[in-house]
């Protein structure tokens, strides 16, 4: 039986033409009508004019039957000519208008570039919840397949560009989202790489921000502190296929109880901190759910929680409260991406079931059902790299991860690169299948 995905898909490239094709069938209607009406008192004699003008040449070239037989083949070549000259009319006068209104879409590519946003318009409704550069990597994947994308970003990050802007404007933490925003973009590659040129020491006040949280910053003040609606103008800017919203609109820090009995406040020095964590909480504990966090999670076909670092970036998500809650009784299939490498003073040897008890102990109920591990391996001259760093492949332990009641799908998500991370194609994919088993 074919899936309701499956079906919605197939389905695209149609949809939304339903009113389009009902209207113009009325007005052909009518047009006909029009004409069986008034064809006796006018179209028929106008017609019966050109008939005559028209049977000389033939009369003198044919005789009486072959005339009446010649007349009919040429007069539906002129029928066939005039549908061709109309079509090759309609169609210039399509590409034209669309050459004027994106100048960068090939005429030829127009009727693919159409049928593929339809398609990811019509797509299943995911969302992502995470942080860092392990969401984005997702997100670049996800756009490929769908449109229908909500990105939920944490937003304790406080180092950094984001941390200065934090201090300086008293401003949401831009850089996550910024990430994010890029990830989802449809423009030109090179807003995207001005979006994420990053100022070097050496450039006075600028030095060690990035132009989108410089952009960002400036579409707040022009949005009169309005942080979400900035958050849309960007979206707008870059073309983003989806939407990004912060966890929260409140000013939340991240803090750490460490084994050691020690009490961390702030990203930065919770990471800098290196030492074994025993569990995180967010300053204030009562900030506010965006509602347009919660309702993607309510109507969600598909959650994905993570990668990304397991208490900098997954887990503050999932403290706001409500959120925990909407995964809980949403009916989405939802998965855990678990991290290919592990994390130096966050997930230093942890295996992926680690990674998911660590989550459970801090979040008070199950979220999702499905855990997707890597089981590719890289080269090992990068391994060995890693390895002097202190990081190493999280071990994928399926046996307990299926103990602990979960289902597990393993498979190979690294990307072939120089950075062992995920693939963006392959983590996509092998989430988007839940959703057809």
């Amino acid at each position: 039986m074919i899936s309701r995905h499956r079906l919605r898909r197939l389905l695209a490239p149609a949809a939304g033409l339903r009113t389009a094709t009902v209207t113009t069938v009325l007005g052909l209607c009518l047009f006909f009508f029009g004409v069986a009406l008034s064809f006796k008192v006018v179209i028929l004699p106008f017609l019966e004019a050109i008939s005559a003008l028209g049977e000389q040449p033939f009369r003198v070239l044919f005789t009486l039957e072959d005339a009446a037989v010649a007349r009919h083949v040429l007069g539906g070549v002129f029928l066939l000519a005039g549908i061709y000259l109309s079509y090759i009319g309609v169609r210039a006068v399509i590409r034209h208008v669309m050459k004027t209104i994106n100048p960068s879409v090939r005429s030829t590519s127009m009727t693919d570039l159409y049928l593929r946003r339809q398609q990811l318009a019509y797509g299943p409704r995911v969302v992502a919840l995470g942080g860092g550069t392990g969401l984005s990597t997702l997100l670049r994947g996800l756009k490929h397949h769908t449109s229908n994308i909500t990105a939920i970003v944490t937003v304790t990050d406080d180092g950094g560009s984001s941390g200065m802007l934090i201090h300086e404007k008293g401003m949401i933490p831009p850089g996550d989202i910024r990430n994010c925003l890029v990830a989802l973009a449809d423009a030109e590659a090179s807003m995207t790489n001005l979006f994420q040129h990053r100022f070097k020491q050496g450039s006075g006040a600028l030095s060690g921000h990035s132009v989108g949280n410089l952009l960002i910053a400036a579409l707040v003040d022009q949005s009169a502190g309005d942080f979400e609606k900035a958050v849309q103008s960007a979206s707008a800017v870059l073309a983003i296929r989806g939407s990004v919203v912060p966890s929260t609109l409140d000013h939340v820090g991240l803090c750490a109880i460490f084994e050691d009995g020690r009490t961390i406040c702030g990203e930065t020095k919770i990471v800098e901190t290196k030492q074994p964590i025993r569990r995180v909480y967010l300053d204030p504990p009562d900030c506010v759910a965006h509602p347009e966090a919660l309702e993607a999670i309510r109507t969600a076909d598909l959650i994905c929680i993570g990668p990304g670092s397991v208490y900098t970036s997954v887990i503050p998500n999932l403290l706001v409260p409500g959120i925990a809650e909407a995964l809980r009784d949403s009916p989405a299939v939802k998965v855990y991406v678990c991290n290919v490498m592990t994390q130096r003073g966050e997930s230093d040897s942890f295996s992926a079931s680690e990674h998911v008890s660590t989550i459970l102990l801090n979040v008070d109920y199950r979220i999702f059902d499905y855990v997707m591990v890597n089981i590719g391996v890289p080269n090992q001259s990068i391994a060995d790299r890693y390895a002097d760093s202190g990081q190493f492949l999280v071990e994928a332990d399926t046996d307990r991860l299926r103990a602990m009641g979960f289902t597990v799908i393993a498979t190979d998500l690294i990307s072939e690169s120089d950075v062992v991370r995920h693939d963006p194609m392959k983590a996509a994919a092998a989430a988007l299948e839940l959703l057809n088993q």
